[in-house]
């Protein structure tokens, strides 16, 4: 910190010890993973970050000495602080990874703020966040849409071009980190340009390990810095295709290790403490944007049914039209077919983490079919459809498919008159499979395959949206490599959505 910056912040107090505490110093920066903000609301938003001054130190507590720290917190009208609308101090916990989740209370709807925390005299790197817009209040959105960050595969040259737009909102669709071992999972190109962590991640220490060097990744700092995020995990935070309480390897102890996968989540993303709930987590949930739209955020691992046939892309699976097969379980369902009934938005945003729209993996006669994706809970993605279809202006959100696509959503995707429910959006990866590609050939054969697709990408990038009443406008950005830095970003296709007349 330099000297002006240390008088700004003496000035307000965020360097003050609380009454009644040392000051003990840690012997070096506490912020290295950055800070981030995430679930806002009219009134208020969750503002976390988590201590570790060596982020790669033992046993995933990133080199923090065992004693719990108190961290001050400050929220400001503008860049520079010198408006401070609200301040505080919280404990970070040992027990807790040294995570801290500021819930923030009493706030103007609709208003931009900056954040940032103190620890021992260490001054943290600033935030920016903002509130949803009050219930009536119709306010144009800005949002961005990214899933699947493998750290081995590329770098993250997209978050830092996602940073760049300045969205009001990222929304996060899972895969967040992989948890292989190092080459555990080879890119496309076959080109690894960082290594995980040792080893598999199965412990608690492992998934704490695997988070912080994740977020030691300055690209990805920049985007959480930028915008407040929500986010809902895939697979990979915890295993790759687990299904429920079903491991995909067969691994032992998979409870105690998914637990210990969703503790490790919690402390490092910007969810709130209700949110843990003993070996379990809720990242279902809803959170609207003034009138203009509700974003319904499902869980599509936790309460599913085991995969069909035995997973993987098959042909010929009866067992996956089984009527008795959920995805979502009956509680969330319910808690889904409510939230669209009752909703009141000109838009309503379904996020969620596995492709929606039928997709026939194979040229030519025969069908293949993903059986981790809907297409393996077919009868389920029918009784979904059929409730959006009587929502205001449905739009679904995804992850997961390494590859930008653009569909019609429709209840019988074999009938090309059968009308379109909604349109699904997927966004590709940010590093995940490596340097992307355009294969022209192997995209026409695909859309030929599936005529309710329009648009498909390998490459990298993101979805960055612009949401008004009349009409969603959506950029597919595309970066040509991510095996080396600085790669610029492009619009490669954009489409616009007209709002149906109310």
């Amino acid at each position: 910190m330099d000297r002006r910056s240390f008088l700004t912040a003496a000035a307000a107090g965020l360097l003050a010890p609380r009454a009644g505490t040392s000051r003990r110093t840690l012997r070096a920066d506490p912020f290295t993973l950055g800070v981030a903000s995430g679930d806002p609301s009219p009134g208020g938003v969750v503002l976390w970050t988590r201590l570790a001054t060596d982020p790669l130190g033992g046993a995933g507590l990133g080199g923090m000495p065992s004693r719990d720290v108190d961290v001050g917190w400050q929220l400001a009208a503008d860049e520079r602080f010198s408006e401070i609308v609200t301040s505080g101090t919280v404990t970070a916990r040992a027990r807790d990874a040294h995570s801290v989740h500021v819930e923030v209370e009493g706030l103007d709807p609709g208003r931009e703020y900056f954040y940032r925390f103190r620890a021992e005299g260490r001054l943290s790197p600033e935030g920016r966040t903002r509130t949803t817009p009050a219930a009536g209040v119709e306010t144009p959105l800005a949002f961005a849409v990214a899933a699947c960050a493998h750290f081995e595969h590329g770098f993250y040259t997209a978050y830092r071009r996602l940073a760049e737009q300045e969205p009001d909102l990222v929304v996060f669709l899972g895969d967040y980190l992989y948890e292989y071992a190092p080459s555990g999972y080879t890119a496309l190109s076959g080109k690894r340009v960082r290594t995980h962590t040792p080893g598999k991640c199965a412990t608690l220490a492992d998934y704490r390990l695997r988070h912080a060097q994740y977020k030691s990744d300055r690209d990805l700092q920049a985007a959480h810095a930028a915008a407040p995020w929500l986010v809902a995990f895939d697979d990979h935070e915890v295993e790759n295709n687990w299904a429920g309480p079903v491991s995909s390897t067969g691994a032992p102890a998979f409870a105690r290790r998914r637990a210990a996968a969703f503790r490790a989540y919690y402390e490092n993303m910007p969810l709130r403490r209700g949110s843990l709930r003993g070996a379990a987590i809720q990242v279902n949930r809803r959170v609207s944007w003034g009138s203009l739209a509700r974003f319904h955020l499902l869980d599509t691992r936790q309460f599913r049914d085991d995969q069909a046939c035995g997973d993987g892309v098959r042909s010929g699976c009866d067992e996956r039209l089984s009527t008795g097969r959920t995805l979502l379980g009956d509680g969330q369902w319910r808690w889904l077919e409510d939230g669209l009934q009752g909703s009141d938005t000109r838009w309503n945003l379904l996020g969620q983490q596995i492709m929606m729209t039928h997709r026939d993996f194979r040229a030519g006669p025969g069908r293949d079919v993903n059986l981790d994706s809907w297409d393996g809970y077919a009868p389920e993605r029918t009784r979904v459809l059929n409730a959006l279809s009587g929502t205001a202006n449905p739009v679904v959100l995804t992850g997961d498919a390494h590859m930008h696509h653009l569909a019609d959503l429709k209840t019988d995707f074999d009938d090309p008159d059968a009308p379109v429910v909604a349109r699904e959006l997927i966004a590709t990866s940010i590093a995940s499979d490596g340097d992307g590609y355009r294969d022209r050939t192997w995209i026409a054969e695909s859309l030929a395959e599936n005529p309710h697709i329009s648009y498909m990408d390998q490459r990298r990038g993101y979805l960055m949206a612009r949401l008004t009443g009349d009409e969603l406008s959506v950029d597919f950005r595309t970066l040509d490599y991510v095996s080396r830095r600085g790669a610029p970003a492009r619009t490669s296709h954009r489409t616009t959505i007209p709002a149906e007349s109310a």
